[in-house]
């Protein structure tokens, strides 16, 4: 991936960003640690649609554990907690 200093883009403005931006998404340097990252707009819409149709799938899954019957009912919060700790364990 792409990286430019932060004080580059001090320097020069979002033109610093843009050079390096057609190669792909650019991490932002600063204190010499990536802290950020730029993405083009069709990149982030991207990103966006996949996340949603990862979403929509696990409710897919979901629905069809459902309509299987394999779910379970609990009494309150306190209960689906206990037992995801103890699956969890």
């Amino acid at each position: 991936m792409n990286s430019i200093p932060a004080q580059e883009i001090k320097r020069y403005g979002i033109a610093a960003v843009d050079e390096v931006l057609h190669n792909g998404p650019v991490h932002i340097i600063k204190n010499n640690r990536r802290s950020y990252v730029v993405l083009t707009e069709a990149a982030y819409a991207k990103l966006q649609e996949a996340q949603q149709e990862a979403a929509r799938e696990r409710l897919r899954a979901s629905l069809a554990d459902f309509e299987a019957g394999r779910t379970r009912r609990y009494s309150d919060a306190d209960s689906l907690m206990h037992a995801l700790d103890a699956d969890e364990a």
